[in-house]
């Protein structure tokens, strides 16, 4: 049977490539860091988010310095969808932030790639348990430095000694935003896991 349509006009319609790489990457970080834009700010998907309103209840357990006006939170994940090639698509998975849904990282973790640390450099300190959490688990990433609107700009080398990162881990400033930003860093995650295989290629040949 030939591609054509009723009409014995050919069928143009777009074919998924059933032979593409899929890879899951994690966007994880602390509460109110921008992983939920950024995961919507890229996805060609309409995005599959979890998020609820803060009440007065959750006030006494979520630490809301720094984002007074935030007024939803992530409960479970945000996944979302981008192909950066014919050959390779990405399915990206956002972690929630607070402490009270981090049991829930170790599920999400299974089977990703890598991940990309949202840093906002207001409260930098909200990162630090991504951070362990990764590298406890030796999983690759890299850390994106959010850059909010009247936030003290501060360099990657300042960023990287703040939070005693070692020279192989790649840190970038970017826009959760805008798409084209998300983008770099998620092309930029990808070459550094590729780059962490040739090494343990090469060491054991």
């Amino acid at each position: 049977m030939d591609s054509t349509t009723r009409n014995d006009q050919p069928d143009t319609r777009p074919r998924r490539n059933l032979t593409a790489t899929s890879l899951k990457l994690l966007i994880a970080g602390g509460f109110g860091v921008g992983k939920t834009t950024m995961v919507g700010s890229v996805s060609e998907v309409k995005p599959l988010r979890t998020e609820e309103a803060l009440t007065a209840a959750s006030t006494e357990v979520d630490d809301l310095s720094g984002v007074e006006r935030k007024t939803t939170t992530t409960v479970a994940l945000d996944f979302g969808r981008v192909t950066i090639s014919p050959d390779l698509i990405l399915y990206l998975f956002g972690t929630p932030g607070q402490e009270r849904f981090w049991f829930m990282w170790d599920e999400l973790a299974v089977g990703a790639l890598g991940a990309v640390v949202l840093a906002d450099t207001r409260r930098l300190e909200s990162c630090f348990p991504a951070v362990d959490f990764f590298e406890q688990r030796e999983l690759p990433f890299v850390v994106g430095v959010n850059c909010f609107d009247g936030a003290y700009s501060y360099t990657t080398e300042e960023v990287r000694s703040a939070l005693d990162l070692g020279p192989d881990v790649p840190v970038l400033l970017c826009d959760a935003r805008e798409r084209e930003s998300t983008k770099t860093v998620l092309v930029t995650l990808i070459e550094h896991v590729m780059a962490i295989n040739r090494q343990a290629t090469d060491r054991r040949f």
